[in-house]
């Protein structure tokens, strides 16, 4: 179960400047951060340069509009990293999963590299790698116990490649991808559709009128 804030600090206290430490997080994207376009290329082009400047490595999982990080490094940074990240408003509903000292990185060459968790957006290659994420699909990491954090982290730090694809002029907006993933496949059934309603309501205004 995650962690309570009383108990967080208790963790933190109990740990040494100097010690490396993992901080697992789960979050949920506000309705705004939803809408903005930007959001994952923002995100992920400030993380790049603060992590690289304080030492810190990891990854960032996105997936029905949740977010689940993981944060290694020295306990200090660690420490000041996690109250930004806390206090940013662009997310909420945060819970603590996994607070623990470690003895290695499970992601020294990461850089906190983002993972969209949603298999539309996989190419065949990277459904084929990632069959064993199945049974954290469709993702919903809230309420997630150690166990079950751990056995996730170590499945998705053995990927070859980024679950995910960029395709050209494709912008990851948790929104815009879901509507333009339904609609794509569809835009010939939709038009049709759309005349039918129009027809449908003329016909009734006939009727009634």
């Amino acid at each position: 179960m995650p962690l309570t804030r009383s108990n967080r600090i208790k963790q933190w206290d109990a740990m040494q400047e100097s010690v490396l430490v993992q901080l697992v997080y789960v979050s949920t994207l506000t309705l705004g951060s939803r809408l903005n376009t930007s959001i994952f290329e923002d995100i992920e082009a400030h993380a790049r340069d603060y992590n690289e400047q304080h030492g810190i490595t990891g990854t960032l999982c996105y997936g029905n509009g949740q977010f689940l990080q993981c944060i290694e490094g020295e306990k200090r940074h660690v420490f000041a990293l996690q109250e930004r990240i806390f206090a940013d408003s662009r997310h909420k509903n945060i819970e603590v999963l996994l607070l623990q000292e470690i003895n290695h990185r499970s992601f020294s060459d990461w850089r906190m590299r983002l993972l969209f968790l949603e298999r539309w957006l996989w190419s065949p290659a990277t459904k084929e790698q990632a069959a064993q994420l199945s049974l954290f699909l469709p993702f919903a990491p809230h309420g997630w116990s150690p166990d079950r954090t751990e056995q996730f982290l170590q499945i998705i730090k053995n990927f070859d490649t980024q679950p995910h694809i960029k395709a050209a002029g494709i912008t990851y907006n948790a929104l815009g991808n879901m509507f333009r993933h339904m609609a794509a496949p569809h835009q010939a059934f939709l038009i049709v559709q759309g005349f039918l309603s129009i027809l449908l309501v003329v016909g009734l205004m006939l009727l009634y009128w």
